[in-house]
Formats: C-alpha cells, sequence, structure tokens
C-alpha cells in the first residue's frame, strides 16, 4: 500500500503551476493570432465593417456610407472588395430590401463607369471621391423620380448632402482602412489619419443602433468602450477628441443620442486626466462623468440604465488584454510608447552609424598592421643572406671566366669563401681599402685580385644604395603604419560617443529652472547636455543682463552648490538690446589652471621672428604651450615654424596622440621640400585635472621648472623635425604642483648670454635670483638679461614663455540652494 500511495502523491507533487500558466498564456496567444488571421489577412473584418456600415444612418434615413466604404476598398484591396460588397447588402437588407437593391445597383453603375474612365485617368486616388460623390448623387436622383415622379427643393437639398458626405466620407476610408487591411504595421501615424480612424470607427458603430441586450443599448456601451481605450493610451486631449467626434456622428445618426455626446466627450477629459490610474483611474472617470452628466439630464430610471451600460463597456475595457493597447498605442504620437518605438528607431540609427565607424577604424587598424608586419628575417640569417647573394654577383663578373674556378670554389670553398668575405667586410668598413697583410694573402691565392677588388668596390656602391633606399621604404612604411593606427584610434573613440545615450535631463533642467527662480533668478530656457562628474554642460538663456556679471556672480555659483562641484562660465553672449536675451554656457572648473607670459624679440630689433610660439586650450581639459624656432631667420625661417604650430594645433584638435602628430608634422616637413629648411619644437601638454605634464622636444633647448629653491631641468637629445624621415621622439614626463613656475626658451636665449661657458648653470642662477612669481614679468626680466649679457644686440631670434601652475580658486563661493540629485 505504501509503494502505492508513493506512485500517486509524487506525480501531484510534480504539478508546476508555471507551466499550466505558460499553457495559459500561450493559449491566449494562439487564439489572439488566429482571430488576426481570421479578421485581418483574410479579410473577414471587412464583411464585418461592411455589414455595419450598411446599416449605418445619418438624420435617420440618409446611408451615405456604402458606395464610398466599396470604393476604398476596391481601390485599396480590390481583391477583398467583394467580401466589403456582400456585407454591405447583407446589412442594407437588414433596413429594407429597396435598399439593399439600391447599393447593388449603385455598386454595378460605379465599377462600370470607373472601368470606363480608367484608361484616361492619371490619378485614380485624386478622382476617387469626385467619382463616388457624383455618382451617389445621380443615383439618389434617378431614385427619387422613379418613386415620388416629381422633386421638391427637400429632396435636391438632401442630395446634395447625400453627394456632399459620400465625397468627405470616400477621403476619410482612404486614409483609414489601410489600417484595417494591411498587416504590414506603418511606424507613424499622422493626427489626420488618426481622426480619420476615429470617425470611421464611430461610424461603423453607427450600424449598432437599436441593438439592445437587456435593454441596454450597445451601441452606448462601445462608444463609451472606444473612449475608455483612447483615454488610456493617449489621454485627456485624444480621448476628448474621441469622444465629441463619435458622439457627434451618433447625434447625426439619432437625435436622441445628442446628450450622449456631452458624456462621452466629458468621460475622455476625465478619463484622461486619471490616466496615471492605469484602467481603473480611467474607468472612475467614466463613472463620475456618467454619474455627473445622467443626473443633470435625466430622470432617476435613465440614470440606472446609463450606469449599468457605462459598468458595462467598463467590464470589456478591464478584459482588453495590455497587449492590444500597447500595440495600439506605438501609432499614436504622444505616448509614452510612440515615444519608445521612435528612440528605438533613432538607436538602431545611431548604432548602424556607430558600427560603419568602427568598422573604417578596423579598416584603418588592419591596414596598420600591414605596414608593421613586415618580412623580418633574425640578423644572422638575414646577414648571411646577403652575404651570399653580394658574393654571387662578385663572383659572376669575376671568377666565372677563371682557369682557377674549379680549385678555389670546389677544392678550397671554405678558405676562398672566408678571405672574400673579410675583403668585403675591410671594403665596406675603410672606404674600399684592404690591409697589405690581406692584400698579399689574398693575392697569392687569386690571379685576379685586382679586378676582384674593383668589382667589390662596384657591388659595394649599388649595396649601400640599395641599404640606404630600403631603410628609407622601412621608416616610410613605419610613419604611415603610426600615422593609420591614430586614425584608427580617433575613428574608434568617435564610434563609441556615438554609441553613448545622452541622456534624458528634463526632470533636472526644470528642477534647475525652479531653484534657480526660487532663488530670485528669472532664467528663460535650461538645457543639459552632460552632467558627468567633472563635465558638466549646460546652456542657458537669461534676459538681458545689463553687463551686472548676474551669470558669473550669481547663477554659476548657485549651479555650484545644486551640482555639488565648481561651475563657471565657459562662454557668454550678452544681448545687444534691453529685449533680448543673454545665452550662457556653463562648464566644469579644472583643478588648475595655467597662467602664461611671453616675451620675444627678432634679430637685430627686426619685426619678422624665425620663433613662433603658441598657448592651445585643448577640448580634452589639456593646455598645450609650444614654441618652434625656423631654421635661420626672418620670413623663410618665421613661415616654417608658424606651420609647424598649425599643423601641431589641428592634428592636436582631432584628438590624435601627441607623438603620432609630431612624426605626422615631421614627414610633411621632410616631403614638402628639397631645400634644407628646418625647424624644432619644443612642446609641454599639461593636463588641468591632476597638473601632470609630458614635454616633447625636437631639436630645441632644455626647459625649466622652478619650485621654490629648487629648479628642474626639462632635456631630450633629439635632432629638428624635417632632418630624418625617420624620427624618434623621445616624452618626458614631470608632475608638476600648485605654484611652480614653467620655463621654455628657443636657442637664441638659452645659448644667447655672451662670455658663459656653462649655460645651464647661468640660467638656473638667474631663476633663482627671481623674486617675482608673475609669469609675465619673468619672461621679460629673463630676456632682458640675456639681452643686457650681449652689450644690448640681438643677434638671434629670442623667444621666452613662462607659465604658472595654480590651483583652480573660484572667483565666486557657491550660493546655497536646494541639492539636486544628479541621474545615474
Amino acid at each position: 500500500m505504501e509503494k502505492v500511495n508513493v506512485s500517486f502523491i509524487e506525480p501531484v507533487g510534480e504539478v508546476n503551476l508555471r507551466s499550466s500558466k505558460w499553457n495559459l498564456e500561450s493559449g491566449l496567444r494562439k487564439f489572439y493570432q488566429v482571430i488576426e488571421s481570421f479578421f485581418i489577412k483574410k479579410g473577414y473584418l471587412l464583411l464585418l465593417v461592411g455589414f455595419l456600415l450598411g446599416r449605418a444612418l445619418i438624420l435617420a434615413k440618409l446611408t451615405p456610407f456604402c458606395l464610398p466604404f466599396f470604393a476604398s476598398v476596391y481601390i485599396i484591396k480590390r481583391d477583398r472588395a467583394p467580401l466589403a460588397l456582400i456585407g454591405l447588402i447583407v446589412g442594407a437588407a437588414t433596413l429594407s430590401i429597396a435598399n439593399a437593391t439600391f447599393t447593388f445597383i449603385v455598386t454595378i453603375f460605379f465599377l462600370v463607369i470607373f472601368r470606363i474612365s480608367q484608361k484616361w485617368l492619371t490619378n485614380e486616388l485624386r478622382a476617387l471621391p469626385f467619382y463616388v460623390g457624383i455618382i451617389l448623387g445621380i443615383g439618389k436622383l434617378g431614385e427619387a423620380l422613379i418613386l415620388s415622379q416629381q422633386l421638391t427643393m427637400y429632396d435636391l437639398m438632401m442630395i446634395g448632402v447625400q453627394a456632399s458626405l459620400a465625397f468627405i466620407l470616400t477621403l476619410i476610408f482612404l486614409q483609414s482602412i489601410p489600417l484595417l487591411t494591411l498587416n504590414k504595421r506603418r511606424q507613424l501615424l499622422k493626427t489626420e489619419e488618426i481622426v480619420c480612424l476615429i470617425i470611421m470607427l464611430a461610424s461603423i458603430m453607427t450600424g449598432t443602433i437599436g441593438w439592445k441586450i437587456y435593454d441596454l443599448s450597445l451601441e452606448h456601451i462601445m462608444s463609451r468602450y472606444l473612449v475608455l481605450v483612447f483615454s488610456f493610451i493617449a489621454g485627456a486631449t485624444v480621448g476628448s477628441t474621441v469622444g465629441v467626434v463619435t458622439g457627434l456622428i451618433f447625434s447625426l445618426a439619432s437625435v436622441s443620442s445628442f446628450s450622449h455626446m456631452s458624456l462621452l466627450a466629458f468621460s475622455g477629459v476625465l478619463g484622461g486626466l486619471l490616466k496615471e490610474g492605469k484602467k481603473i483611474g480611467v474607468s472612475i472617470g467614466l463613472f463620475i462623468a456618467t454619474l455627473l452628466i445622467g443626473m443633470y439630464g435625466e430622470g432617476g430610471g435613465s440614470l440606472l440604465l446609463t450606469v449599468l451600460e457605462t459598468t458595462a463597456a467598463v467590464f470589456l475595457f478591464l478584459l482588453t488584454p495590455q497587449t492590444f493597447t500597447s500595440r495600439l498605442a506605438k501609432y499614436i504620437p504622444g505616448t509614452p510608447e510612440y515615444t519608445a518605438e521612435q528612440q528605438k528607431y533613432m538607436r538602431k540609427m545611431r548604432d548602424v552609424t556607430a558600427q560603419r565607424v568602427s568598422q573604417f577604424s578596423n579598416v584603418f587598424h588592419a591596414l596598420s598592421k600591414s605596414f608593421t608586419q613586415m618580412e623580418e628575417l633574425p640578423d644572422e640569417e638575414k646577414d648571411h643572406r646577403e652575404m651570399d647573394l653580394f658574393m654571387s654577383n662578385v663572383t659572376e663578373k669575376t671568377c666565372q671566366t677563371c682557369f682557377k674556378k674549379e680549385q678555389c670554389w670546389a677544392k678550397n670553398f671554405n678558405t676562398t669563401y672566408a678571405y672574400m668575405e673579410e675583403i668585403i667586410h675591410e671594403m665596406d668598413q675603410n672606404d674600399g681599402n684592404v690591409s697589405p697583410k690581406l692584400a698579399r694573402e689574398w693575392d697569392k691565392l687569386c690571379t685576379r685580385s685586382k679586378k676582384v677588388y674593383k668589382t667589390i668596390g662596384q657591388e659595394l656602391t649599388f649595396f649601400q644604395a640599395n641599404q640606404k633606399l630600403k631603410k628609407q621604404v622601412q621608416e616610410s612604411r613605419r610613419l604611415v603604419a603610426d600615422q593609420l593606427l591614430g586614425v584608427s584610434e580617433v575613428m574608434e573613440n568617435f564610434a563609441k560617443e556615438i554609441q553613448r545615450e545622452r541622456e534624458n535631463h528634463h526632470k533636472q533642467e526644470e528642477q534647475i529652472m525652479e531653484a534657480l527662480q526660487g532663488f530670485g533668478i528669472h532664467i528663460e530656457q535650461v538645457e543639459i547636455y552632460s552632467l558627468d562628474q567633472g563635465n558638466v554642460d549646460i546652456e542657458m538663456s537669461i534676459p538681458f543682463c545689463n553687463g551686472y556679471g548676474e551669470c558669473e556672480k550669481l547663477i554659476a555659483p548657485c549651479v555650484s552648490d545644486i551640482l555639488g562641484e565648481t561651475i563657471v562660465v565657459n562662454k557668454e553672449e550678452c544681448a545687444t538690446y534691453p529685449n533680448g536675451f543673454c545665452h550662457v554656457t556653463f562648464r566644469s572648473s579644472k583643478a588648475f589652471t595655467v597662467e602664461t607670459g611671453v616675451a620675444h624679440a627678432a634679430k637685430d630689433g627686426g619685426l619678422v621672428s624665425g620663433d613662433s610660439f603658441s598657448t592651445i586650450e585643448l577640448g580634452l581639459g589639456k593646455y598645450a604651450i609650444a614654441i618652434s624656432d625656423g631654421m635661420g631667420n626672418g620670413e623663410r625661417a618665421h613661415y616654417e615654424s608658424k606651420e609647424t604650430l598649425q599643423l601641431l594645433q589641428k592634428i592636436l584638435q582631432s584628438g590624435i596622440e601627441e607623438k603620432v602628430a609630431i612624426k605626422s608634422i615631421n614627414s610633411i616637413l621632410s616631403l614638402r621640400t628639397t631645400d634644407e629648411i628646418f625647424s624644432t619644437l619644443d612642446l609641454a601638454m599639461i593636463d588641468l585635472k591632476n597638473a601632470s605634464a609630458k614635454f616633447l622636444k625636437i631639436g630645441s633647448t632644455p626647459s625649466f621648472i622652478k619650485r621654490g629653491k629648487k629648479i628642474i631641468k626639462i632635456q631630450a637629445s633629439n635632432l629638428p623635425m624635417g632632418i630624418l624621415q625617420e624620427l624618434e621622439v623621445d616624452v618626458v614626463s614631470e608632475q608638476l604642483k600648485a605654484g611652480d613656475l614653467l620655463v621654455m626658451m628657443s636657442d637664441g636665449v638659452f645659448e644667447g648670454p655672451k662670455h658663459v661657458e656653462n649655460s645651464d648653470l647661468w640660467m638656473k642662477r638667474k631663476l633663482l635670483e627671481l623674486e617675482t612669481d608673475d609669469p609675465q614679468a619673468i619672461a621679460d626680466l629673463i630676456l632682458e638679461e640675456v639681452i643686457r649679457s650681449k652689450a644690448d644686440i640681438i643677434d638671434d631670434d629670442m623667444t621666452v614663455t613662462v607659465a604658472k601652475i595654480k590651483h583652480n580658486t573660484p572667483k565666486w563661493a557657491s550660493i546655497p540652494v536646494s541639492k539636486l540629485k544628479r541621474q545615474a
């Protein structure tokens, strides 16, 4: 018995509730798919819609819906037109046989006329509303003549109204029927299409007028259900629009429904306002509207009936699956689902763009790799191979026709090879000369020794030229590889920047605006581009400040307190007239600042100096100081040095690394001209976040850092730019501190003092003797001291730049206001 009990208990214990839930969801999903396939793909929805529109009336006697609906289906989905016609005729037959007959005849008449005239129609869609209006008007005119034998002014007016309605309804159905027939959902619905869809749905529901379930009017239930759905999806604006349009069409169909329009409009507004309460909130809005309008307009019995109809509509609304409302919300502008769909599309486009940029980056990286992966043998194997090739060329011209060839290269190969190898090495190292001892020994072995010397000398000339050419090619390939790698890194960084999602800072913008306005500062507009720590970027528009410095003195300190870091004015464009607006950019303040001073003089007191200097503030939180000295003096030297710095600035601002930038400039200068025009470069890159500095010196003089009573010398040994195609750049790193003075100078200053044996000691002594820390004053004093030491003669171009590293102390203290939490 125990075994039996166990066998029965075990399966019960294995019942998986999640599995049953999944099966239920799967069953519902399959049911929805079957319904969608039956109604949408197979087109039976058009049969149902045709049936309801065939029953629809305007002013209790006009039927303008049939022909516009059939004509629109015929143009848009011709293979489903028979289903629409069957639905229209069956729906019209529920009103009267005469109505069904008229619908059939006027449809056939339309088909005949339209098919005949189709040959010369250039735009069928544009001509269709006119055809429908005219044909329906002619049909109604013929019907009136057959039935009454005479026409009154009232009959003519009703025929004109019906033809006009047919014209308008054709335009509406052409916009809205594709939403019912096409399985492929469009990503964008225009406002006109939404209104047309609402009008068509309301027109369809007029076909249910007169249908009742337990005395509950079906058109009232369905119209309130429609308002509930759109209020829940799109809010008060669309909800009230749906209520007004639906109520208006119902009131045209039946005058008794006129009071129902105010109920639908009011419930659309209330339901939309209570949208945050989800379905329950929207349903409560409909109940409140029902009670208020019902108590105001009608008695107690009707009020109970209206409440029951509202309850039925709410019950249907609560049964509506979330997937249906979410799917519909994607196509209505203004809804969060629609915005998310649009953002999804934008993210897709962004990712595609970033992927293409990344692919280009990979291409450049692969090209760089292909240039660096040159075929390189081990040194010993490479030398042995080159020696064999060289010796084969020599022996081909000397030993090939010698009578002692067999004895030298067959019997005494090792001895001959060793002597030849030694002769080649000596001639290569001694400008074509061979030591007397080796010459005597070789003369004993070889009968053509002089011819061998001459041939080896000739081959050495070609060999050396070939080696030089190979080296230049290798250097050029290495340079191109570095440049391609630099471009690849820039493009890869750009791809990463593209893929960074820009955060939505609407909430923070409102909080900043409220905090500043609560403090008494009027702000017109706030736009936040970045709230990253140390990289804040905010733009504001404020009213005319009259030049009082309101942004620097009030707004920046307030924002500093709000964000918890020092914010400063980066750029300010004041309004030119009192009623205008000032546009201000606020950025994060850097931890350090650099104050610079420059002094320079041209040779013999001229106006044009061969030296050029530049202070470049890069957008990456770095500060660059550069001095370039062109070879010689005058305009040509000035042009070379200026061109060097301009190239450097543009390449550095593109984001390429400093070493690659300098190598690129060197290759440009060396390839641009055959003249021996060279230039030096002294570059200091200072990181304003932590005051670390990199020094790159190309043929330049030393730089000095003064730290209190201590002098630090920065020196590197590199040839000037443009001399060698392959430039080895030595990078010297140094950690600067607040209060440090960085002194950079050209050779005219460093080597300028006369009768000074040690320029280093002289410059260090002069820097220690300084009693000021003002950069401009120091630059002026150094230049003046050098000129005085030369008896006031300026025999070379001179340039001195002095930079002082300082902690970035804000000018204005932060002003306490309410704190703002950053988005993670």
